[in-house]
């Protein structure tokens, strides 16, 4: 059912508050590197109330990101396919789809708002290397906003190690993951991986949304223990949180050399703005194989 062809005569439900995505353009500028929204664009709240409203028939149609969706109705938004039918995290709008077999398919709203990753997607970005079947690590998975929607791209064949040091946000990652099995929740301080390193396996993906003046140096450590070689990142970054009296352009440019330095290879960068404010999502791989260049014998 997951085909090239859209999915007809789904409807909304749930809460009005929270929910839906923007179509968030993208523009590019400074840099090869470098893609996302302007600064003329409202600035975004937590509330984010957009999406559909209830009962409006939509067409659901997979997006270019594997595991990743588009409802398509009065308004587009991005969503999920819920892997627990029913429930929410965060009020979520769910859509419902009627199959061709007479099933029916639940998604869930992905609101940028709510996540930096989904804002990623919104502003442009070409590739998020999460999949259906990846490992993940998720440092600073807070209380499971945009862990749940990790949760169902990768899918029952895949596997979320989500990371949280604060224990009242961990009361509410371990709840979650009591009912999706395909999230290992782990309470300690991202920090100090050598304390979790039983309880993680070696991941495809380390996304990193812990907003520290060191966070490159957080995710270069995890990486050290975890990440596969060839393997990829995805690193949020808070400019303000690192240096606010420099520009944030630069505060990205100087993180981005400090990722080179222990072996990242950042390829693209894009700013999160009108979801986020002085946010950058930077993506690249670690530990890339050297392409050895060979001769033709004369």
């Amino acid at each position: 059912m997951v085909a090239a062809s859209p999915f007809r005569g789904g409807g909304f439900s749930g809460d009005r508050g929270d929910g839906g995505g923007r179509g968030g353009g993208r523009s590019r500028g400074g840099g090869a590197m470098k893609r996302g929204g302007g600064r003329g664009a409202a600035r975004g709240n937590r509330g984010g109330r957009i999406g559909m409203k209830g009962g409006i028939k939509v067409v659901v149609e997979p997006h270019r990101h594997a595991g990743v969706f588009i409802a398509k109705g009065k308004d587009d938004a991005l969503c999920t396919k819920n892997m627990v039918p029913g429930e929410t995290v965060y009020n979520e709008k769910r859509v419902s789809v009627q199959n061709e077999d007479g099933t029916k398919t639940e998604y869930i709203v992905w609101n940028p708002f709510r996540s930096k990753l989904a804002a990623a997607i919104l502003s442009g970005v070409e590739t998020i290397w999460i999949k259906p079947g990846s490992s993940v690590l998720y440092l600073g998975a807070a209380s499971g906003t945009s862990v749940s929607h990790v949760s169902d791209i990768v899918g029952p064949s895949g596997v979320v190690y989500a990371v949280e040091f604060s224990h009242r946000s961990g009361r509410d990652l371990v709840n979650l993951a009591k009912k999706r099995t395909n999230i290992i929740p782990i309470i300690e301080d991202a920090r100090y991986p050598g304390k979790y390193r039983m309880l993680v396996g070696m991941v495809d993906v380390i996304f990193s949304d812990v907003a520290q003046p060191d966070q490159a140096r957080i995710l270069a450590l995890n990486a050290s223990y975890f990440l596969k070689a060839g393997g990829h990142f995805v690193i949020s970054v808070k400019a303000n949180c690192i240096d606010s009296t420099v520009p944030a352009e630069l505060v990205f440019a100087v993180e981005v050399k400090r990722l080179r330095v222990d072996r990242f290879k950042p390829v693209e960068q894009v700013t999160l703005e009108p979801y986020e404010r002085d946010h950058a999502i930077i993506v690249g791989g670690y530990r890339m194989p050297i392409k050895i260049r060979t001769t033709t014998p004369q």
